[in-house]
């Protein structure tokens, strides 16, 4: 298949990046991050979730980021939504675009959300069902599409069911998430094959951690496969907690230097997301995670 023209990036740095930092940004540095990101030109910034503050304090005040942030026409700014009582408080935000998830794996299912598969999916059905005659799209994640910490490997048919019932649910798009960063080019080739039977192409993203420092190869095999949506994080923030040590998101700079390098349009000024990088690192304190960026800027 041919190289796509274009990309979407989906930034998820102020959610999925900033939720496993150990440093929490205040109410002002958070809203200022997001515009950053938005002057870059990212046009969809998934700036928070609405989830309790007591297992996610970073993500505190979700709303109130909302309401600060200067909303540019050309953005989508997203949220992710666990339960009822977090779409209801997205909602009342004024929220449009939410994100709902579950796992390809029961035994990390159990231990991240403590339900199971199907039940995570009955979760977001009453999500989906409660956004009826709203003006609001929806979003799904599915996690551990290559592997899991605890069962390993993952079937790649399952995935492409979990994948389809997210669509039969209502969500518009499936990011499928390397949540341990284990897969590999081919695999990844071999997943998106398998899902695209249930979903079609364009319907799916890929949400790719470098824990192996795989990430860019399997993006790039996914733009080879039709993918046409990238998630990723600016400086590669996040950790991965079930590898010590290791790296976790991609870094939005280096997958736009990919994808420019490729002739791919994706609408961003990446020394403008450099400096937005430096800057975040800085006030995490915290190394920056993008090869690109630390080569641009090295003294």
């Amino acid at each position: 298949m041919s190289t796509p023209e274009h990309v979407k990036i989906v930034e998820v740095g102020p959610r999925d990046g900033l939720q496993n930092e150990a440093v929490s940004l205040s109410l002002d540095d958070k809203v200022n991050f997001i515009n950053q990101l938005a002057d870059c030109g990212l046009n969809y910034i998934e700036f928070g979730a609405f989830v309790s503050p007591k297992w996610v304090p970073q993500m505190a005040q979700s709303d109130a980021v909302f309401r600060g942030i200067k909303k540019s026409p050309a953005v989508t700014y997203g949220a992710l939504v666990p339960n009822l009582k977090g779409l209801s408080a997205a909602l009342d935000s004024g929220v449009s675009e939410i994100a709902v998830f579950t796992a390809a794996s029961e035994q990390f299912s159990n231990k991240n959300t403590n339900c199971s598969i199907e039940e995570s999916l009955q979760r977001i059905e009453l999500i989906t069902e409660a956004c009826k005659g709203k003006d609001v799209t929806i979003r799904g994640y599915v996690s551990c599409v290559a592997g899991c910490p605890y069962q390993g490997d993952t079937d790649a048919n399952q995935v492409a069911e979990i994948a389809h019932r997210l669509r039969e649910l209502g969500c518009y798009e499936v990011s499928l998430g390397d949540t341990i960063g284990v897969g590999t080019a081919d695999r990844f080739s071999t997943l998106i094959d398998t899902v695209s039977n249930k979903v079609p192409v364009n319907q799916l993203a890929v949400h790719c951690h470098d824990t192996y420092g795989q990430a860019l190869t399997n993006i790039y095999a996914a733009l080879k496969m039709g993918i046409t949506t990238v998630d990723s994080s600016v400086a590669g923030l996040g950790g991965c907690p079930y590898a010590k040590g290791a790296s976790g998101n991609v870094a939005t700079e280096d997958v736009v230097y990919l994808l420019h390098g490729m002739g791919i349009n994706t609408g961003i000024d990446l020394d403008a997301l450099i400096q937005c990088s430096q800057q975040i690192c800085q006030q995490l304190n915290r190394a920056n995670q993008s090869k690109v960026s630390l080569a641009r800027t090295v003294q």
